[in-house]
C-alpha cells in the first residue's frame, strides 16, 4: 500500500513535531497530510510555531495513531522541501470549513511540502511490511 492509499483509507490522530534553530521542540495536532502525486507530502498550516520552526530547521517527524484497536499506526520523517502561499492552492486544498472571516481572522496559510526520509511502525523500529513511500 502507497501513502496516498494508506491515509486515504486509516482515520486517526497525527502529531507534527518540529524543533527550531536552537533544538527546542513542539508538537502539534495536525491532519492527515495531503500526498502529492511526486510522493511528497503537504500540510497547511498557519503562521505559528510549527510553520516558525520549519524556517530555521527543515526536519520534522509526523506520528499518525491510527483510530483501531490497540497501536497502530506510522511515524514518517520528514525534511521540509518547499512550501507556497498561493491563496487558491490553499483553499482548494483545505479540507476544514470556516466562513472567509473567521478563516481570515485566524491568519494567512501555507502548504508546506516534505519529502519522506524514513518511515517506521508506531511501535518497534521497524519500517512497516506493507507501506510503500
Amino acid at each position: 500500500m502507497d501513502l496516498k492509499s494508506y491515509f486515504t483509507t486509516h482515520r486517526g490522530i497525527g502529531i507534527l513535531s518540529t524543533a527550531d534553530g536552537q533544538g527546542r521542540v513542539d508538537a502539534a495536532v495536525y491532519a492527515r497530510p495531503h500526498v502529492m502525486e511526486d510522493g511528497t507530502l503537504a500540510m497547511i498550516m498557519r503562521e505559528r510555531l510549527t510553520h516558525k520552526n520549519l524556517q530555521a530547521n527543515p526536519y520534522a517527524a509526523y506520528l499518525f495513531i491510527e483510530q483501531s484497536p490497540g497501536y497502530q499506526g506510522v511515524r514518517l520523517f520528514l525534511k521540509k522541501v518547499r512550501e507556497d502561499n498561493d491563496a487558491e492552492l490553499v483553499q482548494s486544498m483545505t479540507r476544514r470549513t470556516l466562513t472567509d472571516q473567521e478563516d481570515q481572522a485566524k491568519g494567512p496559510k501555507f502548504i508546506v511540502y516534505f519529502a519522506v526520509e524514513k518511515t517506521l511502525n508506531l511501535i518497534g523500529g521497524e519500517s512497516p511490511d506493507d507501506l510503500e513511500v
